[in-house]
């Protein structure tokens, strides 16, 4: 958790009980983000789901209107043509037995992590160190597919992963704090649009049960769920 003077400066500038308007908290978070960095505005949502129920397990990716404004790193799994057609569309990181080798040895330098098909054995393999990064290709976030050029270019271009860990809780980085803010609320409010389209059937009672943002080092604030 964040703190110090600005931290402590920052958690009195406004009411931490008020549920302030989405656009009128995400303005708060963007003055609020003082550091010498572009800090990051993450949204964070608890769900009213039971992710340990398989049908209530959400997981996903969604396009940001706005972009994220930070360089992500994509490694892909691939050979031949599609190994040539990720290079071009711009990865960070492409091989094969190769690349899974620098991963056994403990090389992670990338944010997301794709592959086709038929490298999936190959990939399989290192679910023990991917998996608790998140960096495990999966094909509900459309990280294995045999059109990684296209998985790459979006996101590279502001695809981003969305999933409810064992709380019900959803994280995403929305954007850099530098955005203005009607890129900030468009990026919002296509979050929650997402999340709100993959409500599971068997979710009973409110769905989104609270909503909150913040700057990387600034603290949480938050938004009336009820007015979304």
């Amino acid at each position: 958790m964040a703190s110090g003077k600005r931290y402590d400066n920052a958690t009195k500038s406004f009411d931490r009980e008020e549920a302030f308007a989405a656009s009128e908290a995400l303005a708060l978070s963007k003055n609020l983000a003082t550091a010498k960095f572009d800090e990051t505005i993450e949204l964070v949502c608890r769900l009213g789901v039971d992710p340990k129920k398989a049908e209530e397990m959400i997981r996903g990716t969604v396009a940001l209107p706005s972009g994220t404004g930070r360089d992500v790193r994509v490694a892909v799994f691939a050979q031949g043509e599609a190994a040539l057609q990720a290079k071009e569309a711009g990865a960070d990181i492409v091989g094969d037995t190769d690349l899974a080798e620098q991963i056994e040895k403990g090389t992670f330098d990338f944010d997301i992590a794709i592959a086709t098909p038929e490298m999936m054995p190959v990939v399989g393999k290192l679910g023990r160190v991917l998996g608790p990064r998140g960096l495990m290709p999966n094909p509900k976030t459309g990280t294995v597919t045999d059109n990684v050029a296209k998985a790459v270019k979006e996101f590279k271009g502001g695809m981003v992963e969305y999933r409810t860990d064992k709380f019900g809780n959803i994280q995403v980085a929305i954007v850099n704090a530098s955005f203005d803010e009607a890129s900030l609320l468009a990026n919002f409010e296509t979050v929650i649009e997402e999340l709100q389209r993959v409500k599971p059937s068997g979710a009973k009672g409110k769905y989104i049960k609270k909503v909150v943002v913040s700057s990387t080092m600034g603290p949480g604030i938050k938004i009336d769920e009820n007015n979304l």
